[in-house]
């Protein structure tokens, strides 16, 4: 007969695989995280009742002037250097004026959601002013975060509710594109190229099944940075490519391009009677933004 003295004693619960950190962080799981930054800001998007976007990208290293800060007279050292620093602070107050003017419009929409919500990378700089405005015109506004090693920290006129931080660039991407019916493309680098031809791509391709409204804002820039007319000459993209976008280099310009073309696209009668059936359910967030078969 054994002795009960040596009985080995009772196991621990183990843990529920969704409750496992060790489990969900390492590769096993990413599956399950790549679905959680699809599944809630899903549900958090519905519950706010955000219909549709206004996504403005740009660049995280562009700050507005500090006030009271004179200008060095030209020839003086440092001239240079704060004659382009007071180039890229304007297109930190033309984006923060830009979103005030579009929310105050879009409150002005009857609506059972919110529409053509000013959405940012979340970040500094363009992102940041393109959240002030928004929130200075009391409109509900969209920071879409990464997390990076540097540069990237939440803005602090993001609406609470709809701060979002993401791992994946990809997923972030989504979201970018799933909502937005206008994108405005202010001055920027690496960042700002890759989702600027991101969402170019698809346009081109086809693959979208609604229209976004693409304003490319500070023709002086972007004439610097992008040679468009070298790609047609070479073959590399079709005359008509140059047609996939707008031009702007004020805000009032920029206004303009994009309540007539939501107007257009997406308000009057004509563009509604395009909608998915069904898509104007209570329950559902916008029409899909890829063609299916």
């Amino acid at each position: 007969m054994q002795n009960d003295s040596h009985a080995p004693s009772p196991s621990k619960g183990a843990p529920l695989a969704y409750e496992n950190p060790a489990f969900l962080n390492s590769p096993d799981g990413r599956a399950i995280r790549i679905l959680a930054e699809y599944s809630e800001p899903l549900a958090r998007f519905r519950r706010e009742r955000i219909q549709d976007t206004i996504v403005f990208f740009g660049s995280a290293r562009f700050f507005p002037p500090p006030d009271g800060c004179d200008s060095p007279a030209s020839g003086e050292p440092g001239a240079a250097v704060h004659a382009a620093a007071e180039e890229t602070a304007r297109y930190c107050q033309d984006a923060r004026r830009l979103a005030f003017m579009l929310t105050r419009w879009t409150r002005t929409l009857k609506s059972r959601r919110h529409r053509f919500v000013v959405t940012s990378g979340g970040g500094p700089g363009i992102m940041e002013a393109a959240n002030r405005g928004a929130a200075e015109a009391g409109g509900k506004t969209i920071g879409l975060n990464i997390r990076l090693p540097f540069e990237q920290t939440a803005n602090p006129y993001i609406t609470p509710a709809l701060n979002f931080e993401f791992h994946y660039f990809f997923m972030r991407k989504y979201w970018f594109a799933y909502l937005a019916k206008g994108l405005v493309v202010f001055p920027g680098g690496y960042g700002t190229l890759d989702e600027l031809f991101e969402l170019l791509t698809l346009m081109q391709t086809g693959k979208l099944a609604k229209r976004i409204v693409i304003v490319i804002y500070g023709t002086s820039y972007w004439k610097n940075v992008l040679n468009l007319d070298f790609l047609v000459e070479k073959g590399a993209i079709s005359a008509e490519d140059r047609e996939l976008f707008h031009h702007a280099d004020t805000p009032e310009q920029a206004f303009a391009i994009l309540q007539s073309e939501l107007t257009r696209h997406h308000l009057a009668p004509e563009a509604r009677s395009r909608l998915p059936r069904g898509s104007d359910d209570e329950h559902l967030l916008a029409p899909e933004i890829a063609r299916t078969r």
